[in-house]
């Protein structure tokens, strides 16, 4: 049995986990029924023989862990069914229990609940960051079914960080990150200001310890100093408030050690210029109570321009309200005043979980229940449009950022936005349909650049137009995760158009030179052609889309396409693949050779990059098989311009690159960028290179004689 210390007595682990089970009894039964208490016995039963013989990293029985999260919940009043999940937390996972045998001990909902907060461990990924973003999104969906899993998870990680010591360091790293990045974000988002505050030390401490506890201590100290002032505006607020006949309760506030570390860091401040460590909470009774204490303090001291917030008027996006004020206090001290009623403080405290804690229906706790509803509906958008957990976590990521801008539509309704958003993210937050057709906006009724940043109490309205399409460009400023996702999602569907379309022409190409006539390809084809491939789960179009890319050969699919159909299959040349050059994303014309109408050409399939172009006469092409070449040709190319390199030796004097410039604009063609370089070889001489956009080769043959007519051209040619 463990001894605590040399010659100490051993720990009985027994009689230590039943003590703590029965604490966690106790405080369930002060609000639970006991047929509820009768549940957790139950499940506590069931999590301690899941886990026998299990331990923690400190030696501890594996038990103690489910018993602590537990017991955590049970101070913000959860129900029976959250409580015996975060009991059997780490059963699904870790042991030998299944989801069907909880189901039918406990019923569906509970196993749903321990279901969400396991992992994904039995899948195998290429790379911990795809196992941690699948593992998020698996989360993600079930606490958007039922808020508890989040809840629990919280009180699980909580745990977690405050006994992380017996951890390796480098998974203390790991562990302390993830909970700065993810977790933390998670609890302020949702209300849970202690745990935010909380994760956000714990993960400090463990992220950077000497920082940590050289701030710690200097805290401390300045706790001493600052006592007398501290005190002296406590007793003068009290004073105040009484003379104004308000009735308040006061707290003071000590801003957490993360939040003085970030502002230190953010605006290059030493310890010594952080003054505002301390701030002060007054509590209320009732709305207009705020507004008479925010009157009653701005007599007392002077307030600080810029400093007022009415989150009362305005929520957060979690809920939270309050009044929020900065005061020049005695010796100058800037002193933070943060007035608030009871129901909102209890919001502030406890966010969404001051549902279980207070059941009488306050408007500031069903409000925050609403608009975390909301942002968990937010989340499952963002999840229908992204098939890449990876992506879909850096989305989370960047909605989950605490700094918020609030503005307004025509109509007068509140939309909460990321610090720094743009129209183009606001109009992704109206709805993803006006995101894509997005084309202007105005702010405060002024047209502004789809790029200006959004400011507190602006009001915005979009300009649509079918006709339009979101632009790659908007993915450079654009704040808000669903804005990201949406953009994304569209170009991503726009490139498999672009795919499944170059696969028709793939496919009719090589079906065209294996027989005379070309298959109707029905429904019922198309089926048996996916159960001859093997992909019964997939669609015809799939097919296309891979061809499109180089994933699949048309030659196979056509082959299988005209044995299916009942059609001899015989081998003719190919007949040539007519392009543009404008179709899309699946086919490239390669920067290497910069291909243009007139050039003879050739096609190169290439796996997920789909079909790419080159002159016949490029380098690279000399390099392919001549079995892995498509023959192409260029279709009649009307109001389109295409890149061409150029290269001129001219004389260097002045005035020779303007001559040169006008004789290219004089042939018509563009000049998108111009480079000089010395050539040391040929003294008094210089290389240029443009780069042109001209319409054909004929185009190009007229520019470059144009050039040639230069007095101080020595050559020109294409590069």
């Amino acid at each position: 049995m463990p001894m605590t210390a040399d010659n100490a007595s051993p720990i009985d682990y027994n009689a230590l986990v039943d003590a703590e089970a029965e604490a966690l009894f106790l405080a369930a039964s002060r609000y639970l029924k006991p047929e509820d208490v009768q549940l957790l016995r139950q499940a506590f039963i069931t999590a301690r023989d899941a886990h026998e013989g299990q331990t923690r990293k400190s030696g501890e029985p594996y038990i103690t862990h489910p018993l602590a999260v537990a017991t955590m919940l049970t101070d913000w009043r959860l129900d029976a069914q959250g409580l015996a999940a975060a009991l059997m937390h780490d059963v699904l996972e870790d042991t030998g229990v299944t989801k069907p045998t909880l189901s039918d001990q406990f019923g569906r909902t509970i196993a749903d609940l321990v279901d969400g907060l396991s992992k994904l461990e039995k899948l195998e990924y290429q790379t911990k960051e795809t196992a941690q973003a699948e593992n998020f999104r698996k989360m993600v969906l079930a606490m958007a079914r039922d808020i508890r899993v989040i809840i629990v998870k919280l009180a699980d990680r909580l745990h977690n960080m405050r006994t992380l010591d017996a951890m390796r360091e480098d998974k203390r790293q790991r562990i302390a990150l993830e909970t700065l990045e993810i977790y933390a974000p998670i609890a302020n988002r949702i209300g849970l200001n202690k745990v935010y505050r909380e994760l956000q030390d714990l993960a400090f401490m463990h992220l950077h310890p000497h920082r940590y506890h050289v701030l710690s201590k200097a805290v401390r100290a300045a706790r001493g100093n600052r006592r007398e002032v501290v005190d002296k505006i406590l007793k003068a607020v009290s004073q105040k408030l009484v003379e104004a006949n308000i009735e308040a309760t006061i707290k003071g506030r000590e801003k957490n050690l993360y939040s003085i570390y970030k502002k230190m860091q953010e605006k290059s401040l030493s310890f010594s210029e952080v003054l505002d460590i301390y701030g002060f909470r007054i509590i209320v009774k009732d709305n207009p109570g705020c507004y008479l204490a925010l009157g009653a303090l701005h007599s007392l001291y002077k307030p600080i321009p810029g400093k007022f917030k009415d989150y009362i008027a305005i929520p957060k996006g979690n809920g939270y309200q309050s009044l929020h004020t900065t005061l020049f206090g005695p010796y100058g001290t800037p002193v933070e005043m943060q007035i608030r009623t009871r129901e909102m403080n209890a919001v502030a405290e406890a966010g969404i979980a001051s549902h279980w804690m207070y059941k009488s229906g306050h408007a500031s706790i069903d409000a925050a229940k609403q608009r975390t509803h909301q942002w968990l509906q937010s989340l499952l958008d963002m999840q229908a449009e992204s098939d890449d957990a990876v992506e879909f976590l850096e989305h989370i990521k960047i909605d989950l950022f605490p700094d918020e801008v609030y503005v307004f539509t025509p109509k007068g309704k509140i939309i909460v936005l990321p610090h720094g958003s743009t129209p183009v993210d606001f109009a992704y937050a109206v709805h993803t349909d006006v995101g894509h057709r997005c084309i202007a906006a105005r702010v405060n009724h002024n047209l502004v650049p789809l790029r200006s940043v959004l400011r507190n109490g602006d009001t915005v309205d979009i300009i649509t137009s079918t006709q339009t399409k979101p632009n790659p460009s908007w993915l450079n400023f654009v704040q808000s995760g669903r804005a990201r996702s949406g953009i994304r999602n569209y170009l991503k569907s726009l490139q498999t158009q672009d795919a499944i379309q170059l696969g028709q022409k793939l496919l009719r190409q090589a079906a065209s030179a294996l027989s005379a006539f070309e298959p109707d390809i029905t429904p019922e084809l198309e089926e048996a052609l996916l159960a001859r491939l093997g992909e019964r789960n997939r669609r015809f179009s799939d097919v296309l889309a891979d061809i499109g890319t180089g994933k699949q050969l048309a030659a196979v699919v056509a082959r299988k396409l005209l044995e299916l159909s009942g059609q001899q299959a015989q081998q003719a040349a190919l007949g040539p693949i007519a392009i543009r050059g404008n179709e899309g994303a699946a086919i490239h014309l390669s920067n290497c050779c910069n291909p243009i109408p007139g050039d003879q050409i050739v096609g190169i399939a290439k796996k997920d990059q789909g079909l790419l172009i080159h002159r016949g006469s490029c380098h690279n092409v000399q390099r392919v098989e001549a079995e892995k070449l498509l023959e192409v040709r260029w279709e009649a190319v009307k109001d389109r311009m295409f890149g061409v390199n150029i290269s001129i030796l001219a004389f260097n004097q002045r005035g020779a690159l303007a001559d040169i410039a006008a004789a290219i604009s004089h042939a018509s063609a563009n000049i998108e960028t111009v480079d000089t370089q010395d050539n040391h070889s040929q003294d008094g001489y210089i290389h240029i290179h443009f780069r042109l956009q001209v319409d054909n080769l004929q185009h190009l043959e007229k520019v470059l004689a144009q050039v040639q007519q230069v007095e101080v051209v020595q050559r020109a040619e294409r590069r």
